[in-house]
């Protein structure tokens, strides 16, 4: 049975080798296939029981495919906004579905935005948390508040006032009783540019009051569009012409109604500070009518503007910027880690999904407990290395040649056996 033992190892041996360079084939093919894995060929010996002192009974070879999952490619930079990566460990989470789809696992970060807006590869959609306009996460980093990331959830931004800096000189030369005025830009709620005077009188040599009107649009002065409830601002200054105090300490304005239905607002006045020139100064105007210098008034607070661009930068953080020019962060990207990512049953496109062997997937935010650190506009490359690939292939490549060279000497020995009966 020895002739039939050599024959089954070396039909085993062809059968394994050509499996080994289908992997190979695969890895070769995948050479420049986003996030793709390396699969590996591992020979097993085959061994039977029969085997003794004086008698042996050949067994062969198996060979399986070990997916180098964890393998870690390069990272290389692209000009797409909405391309990811991560370095270390750990997957994006995506779905087939916008709702209740099947949850996969991916290192493919090239993501792009479909027509409603949800950021997707390959008809999967990257999942991750809500986040405020700070990039804290709404909620709890939870699975049950993980959802599909569309960026038209903010498609439009418009940020209240709620700080004005006021730099200016009240002209010392001025008169007791004169007053002048001068405007600030502020904006409600909604996104609505509105102008309030201000109104600025000398009541004593080193003393002014300022008073706010009502608000009304910065397009069409005459429109009223709310109530000022301010009380007026007590200004008070040192004989070198720096500010000294203001009464209230931390000066507002508040318009308590809106006419357009936005909230009320409070805004902030940053007047300046005690003992510097900073803000408010009282100098001489040197001009035979003296009037106030305005150097500069500062709102912040934006008008309302359209989602023009989305990007995601380092930490996986999703920012969508605006036609008014801010930029706010809307989403943060999940990081999904496991016990064995080895473990995972690999699917086509660069989709995982999670096994017995793998564990369950831990979600955490880029960069902790042990969870890779996402990069924006970058992409991971194939972990493919063609040379040693070509290495292995010559490798199997004669070890299938030897087994081929077994069976042909297997059937000269049958061949000379029924020779030998036949005589």
């Amino acid at each position: 049975m020895s002739l039939t033992g050599a024959l089954s190892s070396a039909i085993s041996a062809l059968n394994s080798q050509s499996q080994s360079l289908a992997m190979i084939s695969d890895n070769i093919s995948n050479a420049d296939t986003t996030g793709y894995k390396t699969t590996s060929a591992m020979f097993e010996d085959l061994v039977t029981a029969s085997n003794s002192a004086t008698s042996y009974t050949s067994g062969g070879v198996t060979v399986s495919g070990r997916a180098n999952i964890t393998q870690q490619g390069l990272l290389s930079a692209t000009t797409n906004a909405t391309d990811v990566a991560i370095q270390g460990s750990g997957f994006f989470v995506t779905s087939d579905a916008t709702s209740g789809g099947t949850t996969s696992y991916t290192r493919n970060g090239a993501f792009t935005t479909d027509n409603n807006g949800y950021l997707v590869n390959n008809g999967n959609y990257l999942e991750g948390w809500r986040t405020d306009s700070q990039g804290n996460i709404v909620g709890n980093a939870s699975a049950a508040s993980l959802a599909p990331i569309n960026t038209q959830a903010a498609a439009t931004s418009a940020s209240p006032t709620t700080k004005t800096t006021i730099a200016a000189n009240l002209p010392s030369d001025a008169a007791v009783g004169a007053t002048f005025s001068s405007s600030m830009t502020v904006y409600d709620s909604l996104g609505t540019a509105n102008s309030i005077q201000i109104t600025w009188d000398k009541t004593a040599a080193n003393t002014w009051t300022a008073t706010f009107g009502n608000p009304t649009l910065a397009s069409n002065s005459s429109t009223t569009t709310g109530t000022t409830t301010s009380s007026p601002v007590t200004i008070n200054f040192n004989s070198d012409g720096s500010l000294a105090s203001t009464s209230p300490a931390s000066p507002t304005v508040t318009v308590g109604s809106w006419t357009d239905g936005a909230a009320a607002s409070t805004i902030t006045l940053d007047l300046g500070t005690s003992g510097k020139t900073d803000g408010l100064t009282q100098y001489a105007s040197g001009e035979a009518t003296p009037s106030v210098d305005v150097t500069g008034i500062n709102s912040d607070g934006l008008a309302f503007g359209k989602l023009s661009s989305v990007s995601i930068g380092k930490g996986g953080v999703v920012d969508a910027t605006y036609s008014n020019g801010e930029t706010i962060a809307i989403y943060k990207i999940a990081v999904a880690t496991f016990s064995d990512p080895n473990g995972l049953t690999a699917g086509s496109d660069g989709m995982y999904t999670s096994t017995a062997a793998s564990g369950n997937a831990v979600l955490q935010t880029s960069g902790t407990n042990g969870a890779g650190t996402i990069y924006g506009s970058e992409l991971e490359s194939s972990t493919t290395d063609t040379s040693g690939q070509f290495s292995s292939m010559i490798s199997s490549q004669q070890a299938y040649s030897a087994a081929s060279q077994v069976i042909t000497t297997v059937d000269k020995m049958f061949q000379t056996l029924i020779q030998a009966v036949q005589a």
